[in-house]
């Protein structure tokens, strides 16, 4: 069926730059001078390390809490660390989540908890307060069933902007390619969701959230003494199992440059990763040199090796970096940016050839200068918040680095020549190859197969799990399309579903509509009156956001910061091609392309696939190979040169007067997602046109 609603956005923010000649690279800047306090360090009976920098400029302090355990391996329930780092704030055996809500605001305070930690940061008058909340959570969060419900449906409405974020899908494909059987490559799916229990997640904070080998991180207002009577008071109390340790391995390292992809139909533009695993932990000897090669290469802004060549030069794309993430648990180095379909395999070619030239010869004096310089400065302003050196006590603490690793870290910057940055690349970048991945249209793929050493490219869904081959289709689109009639109808023939459709003269369906960016519940009412006539309005507090309507004839649209708007003769051809109760039946007359493009497997069920092309605008659709309902559509619109994607899902069916109307639906647009609920459904009642007027 068609879509019912489109996404509106709330809000918009306007800001200016001043303009700059990009043309000039900016000058060097000398470091300031440092000096490092040394942070207080003590260790609670119950086995805290707890960290605290002093700081009384301001009558503020904050609390840290980061526990001590390796990350786990989640697998078959990928998501569970994230969906218990959702629920720590969703209420304890005290106080319901409204209730915690309404005490942190009342004393202006900040309380947050993820998978791994709990923080609290309030007035200095407040610390009591602010640290009885705190403690309530750590040592009696409760989980209740309906948060549990709530923040998996939130979750899985989340995955539909995976599937439409070609930025999501290249990270995915990253982590499950560089990082196989590691904590790294659990990524969510709904399926992985449908396998966690609220016991589980409330097993895996008991078993992690544990004293032992936990770090609190103590800054701003407050000495030794109030510290440590603070810290006995509110957490001498807890306890726990002993700190899990596991560490991972540390990456894979592949024969020869392997290429990975991920669909992404209709797609423009390619998004592309090289990447290098990399066997380094924080404070091995070589992470100062290679990050100083990663801001030559990429990793420095505006004058890097890529940005100049892939830019300015071959004007391939906006913007190319190289990233550098050392971790504890694995480490890896990345570059890659966006690029026009006609020139991804020549991006890939010149990044290629810019990880060749850094080990191949020497950087030149005044870009390894340049480098260090801007290093030097951006370690010398981190210095200006108390954080830093509370994390810089931490950081020493939990990886066993010299008690002067941040005290040297200047002269060993200085120290770092251009063989060293030569050995770095030659080390890393030569041996072990690399893997490639790219997200974008298949139109690419061909001309991919020369970056991989055997020349077969695998390919990968929006999660990073190998995808199944597409199966060729057993029906034609055509009769694809007359059983999803049969389908809706609930009838067998032509001649029965005609009558069965003639006999829904209108219909009016009243949406429920909700989203994580939207601070409100908006209503959305789709109202059709045969033969043609369609509308749809989105309201909330008050206010209407978007109308739009068309009566066979003419329409219009309606945005409530651009006001009114008629349709144009393109958008009302487009309307006429796509009007009616099943706007497929008249695809064929319309002349709009039909192919279906094979079965494909998703979330363990088989849907036909069919493609339609109207122009310049491309669809997806997926129907359920057993029920021939469509459960799912990608669209591809193009305006003026602007492509713009959306990911619509349809489902719980229900029979109204004969007919099956979806009675839920979400849509995504990018990282916008809104979830939809029927809240009332008429079917041949009657129609109130003015609403749309």
């Amino acid at each position: 069926m068609k879509k019912i609603f489109t996404l509106c956005f709330l809000a918009l923010s306007t800001w200016t730059m001043a303009q700059v000649d990009r043309s000039i690279m900016p000058a060097p800047t000398q470091a300031k001078k440092i000096n490092i306090n040394d942070s207080e360090v003590f260790t609670t009976a119950n086995g805290i390390t707890v960290i605290l920098s002093e700081n009384h400029k301001l009558p503020r302090v904050s609390f840290d809490l980061n526990m001590g355990s390796d990350p786990r391996l989640e697998g078959t329930k990928a998501g569970l660390s994230d969906m218990a780092g959702s629920m720590i704030m969703s209420g304890t055996k005290n106080r319901t989540k409204d209730q915690l809500d309404q005490e942190i605001d009342f004393i202006g305070a900040s309380l947050g908890a993820d998978k791994s930690s709990i923080s609290m940061s309030c007035l200095t008058k407040h610390m009591d307060k602010g640290l009885t909340l705190m403690s309530d959570v750590l040592l009696n969060a409760n989980f209740p069933q309906s948060e549990f419900d709530r923040i998996k449906k939130q979750n899985i409405s989340g995955l539909m902007s995976t599937k439409s974020d070609a930025g999501s899908m290249a990270e995915n494909a990253t982590v499950k390619i560089n990082f196989p059987n590691h904590p790294f490559s659990d990524v969510m799916t709904e399926e992985t969701l449908n396998n966690i229990s609220r016991e589980d997640v409330e097993s895996f904070y008991r078993a992690n959230f544990t004293p032992n080998g936990s770090y609190l991180v103590v800054v701003g207002d407050i000495n030794r003494q109030q510290t440590e009577a603070m810290v006995n008071k509110y957490f001498g109390t807890w306890t726990g199992g002993p700190v899990y340790k596991n560490q991972p391995n540390s990456g894979s390292f592949t024969k020869g440059n392997r290429v990975v992809f991920v669909k992404k139909p209709g797609a423009v533009q390619s998004v592309v990763y090289v990447t290098f695993p990399i066997d380094m932990k924080t404070g091995d000897k070589n992470q100062l040199p290679l990050t100083v090669l990663n801001g030559i290469l990429g990793g420095g802004g505006f004058g890097t090796r890529l940005m100049q060549n892939l830019r300015e030069d071959k004007a391939y794309t906006y913007g190319c970096y190289s990233s550098l993430n050392i971790t504890e648990d694995g480490s890896w180095m990345s570059a890659g940016g966006n690029f026009q379909n006609a020139v991804t395999d020549s991006a890939i070619e010149q990044i290629l050839l810019e990880f060749q030239k850094i080990t191949n010869e020497y950087v030149k004096d005044e870009e390894l200068n340049l480098t260090k310089t801007n290093m030097a400065g951006g370690f010398a302003r981190s210095l200006e918040r108390p954080q830093t050196i509370a994390r810089f006590a931490l950081n020493i603490i939990k990886n066993n680095l010299p008690k002067d690793y941040y005290q040297t870290y200047l002269q060993r910057l200085e120290s770092v020549s251009k063989e060293d940055v030569l050995q770095m690349a030659q080390q890393y970048f030569t041996s072990k190859n690399c893997n490639i991945i790219v997200v974008g249209n298949e139109e690419v793929l061909d001309k991919l197969k020369r970056f991989d050493t055997d020349g077969k490219i695998e390919i990968l869904d929006p999660f990073g799990n190998v995808m199944k081959d597409t199966k060729p289709a057993d029906i034609t689109a055509e009769k694809l399309i007359e059983n999803y009639v049969f389908a809706l109808t609930g009838t067998t023939s032509s001649k029965a579903a005609a009558k069965k459709l003639k006999s829904i003269k209108s219909f009016e369906r009243v949406y429920e509509l909700k989203g994580d960016q939207i601070p409100f519940a908006l209503k959305s009412t789709e109202i059709f009156v045969a033969p043609v006539t369609e509308g749809q309005k989105l309201e909330g507090q008050g206010m209407v956001f978007q109308k739009s309507f068309y009566d066979g004839k003419a329409g219009f649209t309606f945005n409530m910061q651009t006001g009114k708007t008629p349709l144009t003769e393109e958008e009302l051809s487009t309307k006429a091609k796509s009007s009616g109760i099943i706007p497929e039946m008249n695809y064929a007359k319309n002349g709009i392309q039909c192919e279906l493009v094979g079965i494909e497997n998703m979330n363990g069920a088989d849907y036909y696939v069919m493609k339609t092309v109207d122009g310049k605008n491309e669809s997806y659709d997926y129907f359920n190979k057993n029920t021939f309902m469509k459960e799912k559509t990608i669209n591809i619109m193009t305006r003026d040169g602007e492509t713009m994607e959306s990911t619509v899902t349809y489902g719980d069916f229900k029979e109204v007067n004969g007919m099956k109307f979806a009675h839920t639906i979400t849509q995504s647009v990018g990282p916008m997602v809104l979830s939809g609920t029927v809240t009332s459904m008429t079917v041949n009642g009657k129609i109130d046109l003015k609403i749309f007027e």
